[in-house]
């Protein structure tokens, strides 16, 4: 079960989706999606930006449950040792920006399609005050991505760009840095 800071992030899954979800073997061939990124602040401010996200393995279920259990065992510090020492499950890029290497990527069927969960072991951006060069907060230490996609390769989805990741009374807790919805809308596979 998973708490949320933003009760709009209803969608985002995060870390529990490495506890309870049944994740297929590790896919080999790699997909490559497309999506705008679009933010409105509560003041009325809006931006969006191209998004590229590059999938080249998701995760078997032996690797999600070492992922698991280096959070359970060592917290934050735990998993981002464990993210550290995992090679690159793909890329994710926000605009023209440089792609940011994605350490853990998982896939689930959901009646709605394949939810693909995306865990980056640093922010991909601080985006706060509506501002894109927000300064860094110490503890949002990674960058989260949901998306759900549909079996014709179109879907939305969500991200964080930069969320802490803990756990109150057993319950996965992801709070976002700008306290914004980032959708990421017409989600498009290329390939």
């Amino acid at each position: 079960m998973i708490n949320r800071q933003n009760p709009q992030r209803g969608l985002l899954t995060c870390v529990a989706l490495l506890l309870f979800a049944t994740v297929p073997s590790a896919q080999p061939a790699g997909e490559v999606f497309t999506a705008t990124a679009a933010v409105k602040t509560a003041g009325g401010a809006s931006a969006t930006a191209p998004v590229t996200i590059e999938i080249t393995r998701t995760m078997s279920q032996p690797e999600a449950e070492a992922m698991a259990n280096a959070f359970i065992n060592g917290g934050v510090a735990g998993l981002r040792k464990a993210l550290a020492t995992t090679a690159a499950t793909g890329s994710i890029k926000i605009g023209s920006g440089t792609p940011t290497p994605t350490r853990l990527t998982l896939e689930r069927q959901t009646e709605r399609g394949r939810l693909l969960t995306i865990v980056t072991d640093r922010p991909l951006l601080f985006l706060g005050a509506g501002l894109p060069d927000a300064k860094p907060k110490a503890g949002y230490d990674f960058g989260i991505v949901d998306v759900i996609v549909d079996p014709a390769g179109s879907g939305t989805g969500t991200m964080s760009t930069a969320a802490k990741v803990t756990v109150r009374q057993g319950v996965f807790v992801v709070d976002d840095y700008s306290g914004e919805l980032v959708r990421l809308d017409r989600v498009t596979k290329l390939r």
